[in-house]
């Protein structure tokens, strides 16, 4: 079984940064591809970004030039560095590790960005 912990989150004005981590206990991290989601009030659970086990990478447009998605399977976690943050980013933004056969879900970190 493999928790999935996320931590980072907090308020930040517009503009700013922020790192959000997905620390992983149990299981082979380095199998899993990884994704972040993120569910704003209202709204369903979008995919922002994701990253393979291979390290290919994706983003949602709303995010491309601004977040940037990465892992380190050595400390099995992986990592969602956002920055110039706009107040439609505000959400609770949720971990997901997946494979073949499995698929896991963390607890998610509210971000809110205030203008």
């Amino acid at each position: 079984q493999v928790q999935l912990v996320e931590s980072g989150g907090g308020l930040v004005q517009t503009g700013g940064s922020l790192r959000l981590s997905c620390a992983a206990s149990g299981g082979v991290f380095s199998i899993f591809t990884v994704d972040w989601y993120r569910q704003a009030p209202g709204k369903e659970r979008e995919l922002v970004a994701g990253i393979t086990r291979g390290g290919s990478i994706n983003y949602a447009d709303s995010v491309k030039g601004r977040f940037t998605i990465s892992r380190d399977n050595t400390r099995k976690t992986a990592y969602l560095q956002m920055n110039s943050l706009k107040p439609e980013d505000t959400a609770v933004y949720y971990c997901n590790a997946h494979s073949e056969l499995n698929n896991y879900w963390g607890q998610g970190t509210q971000v809110t960005v205030s203008s």
